[in-house]
């Protein structure tokens, strides 16, 4: 199938390397607390609660981190007081940038947000100012296996209602549009296939490319500092990244 998303690859490689950061597994605590609070505490019924699951697992985070963060949002642990929040905005050169949070103190998100896009070339625009340029779609990675087989699997995923299949060196990346995720993602996972990345996701409609070796420092800058910033969950945006960046 056509329409392979490079921006997807990149964003795989950097998931693995934030994975090892300290701070994931706060950020997954958050966001799993604010779905059973909004949607209740069995993944059964409660879809967006089964993919941070997968996910939360898929970057080891222990068991028992995942049950208190349950148990924290259905108000066992206290209330789980966050709220989501998104930032939109530009980074150096227009790259479209979206940012989503998850905070307790919006006034404090909101300077660290804005100081990040400041300190490194861009500037937070209003909310819609770059959303369009950005499509919701489901995204979900297995890993290269043996066992697996690749055309199998990719009649599986069509015929699950996967938009998009593509095999790359280390996995195979598959595109659902936003309504069907649910549904291909538990249909592969019924037969079987064990997901290294499983989840709702922005794909940029075009990429941009950043000429000037101070504006790539500069991004690269700014996404490290959102991202290591505990209230900030994802770090979106446009920019068509080199493949031999050091990130």
């Amino acid at each position: 199938m056509a329409g392979h998303s490079k921006w997807a690859n990149i964003k795989h490689r950097k998931g693995k390397q934030d994975s090892k950061k300290a701070q994931v597994f706060t950020k997954f605590a958050r966001a799993i607390a604010v779905s059973v609070r909004e949607g209740g505490a069995d993944p059964t019924y409660n879809g967006t609660l089964a993919g941070l699951i997968d996910k939360a697992k898929s970057n080891n985070m222990p068991n028992d981190n995942i049950d208190r963060a349950i148990k924290k949002g259905a108000g066992e642990l206290g209330d789980a007081n966050f709220e989501e929040v998104t930032y939109e905005g530009y980074g150096p050169s227009g790259i479209a940038v979206i940012v989503k949070c998850l905070t307790d103190n919006r006034n404090r998100t909101a300077a660290d947000v804005r100081y990040a896009f400041d300190k490194y070339g861009g500037n937070l625009g209003a909310t819609g100012c770059v959303g369009w340029m950005f499509d919701r779609k489901g995204l979900l990675i297995v890993d290269k296996a043996d066992e697996i087989d690749e055309e199998q699997l990719m009649l599986e995923a069509i015929d699950a209602g996967a938009e998009d299949f593509s095999s790359e060196d280390e996995y195979f990346e598959i595109i659902t549009d936003s309504e069907s995720f649910a549904k291909v993602r538990d249909i592969l996972k019924e037969a079987g296939y064990a997901f290294s990345t499983s989840e709702i996701t922005y794909l940029p409609q075009n990429e941009t490319k950043l000429e000037e070796e101070k504006d790539i420092k500069n991004m690269v800058k700014m996404i490290d500092v959102l991202e290591d910033n505990d209230d900030v969950q994802e770090v979106f945006h446009n920019w068509e990244m080199p493949e031999d960046l050091e990130i």
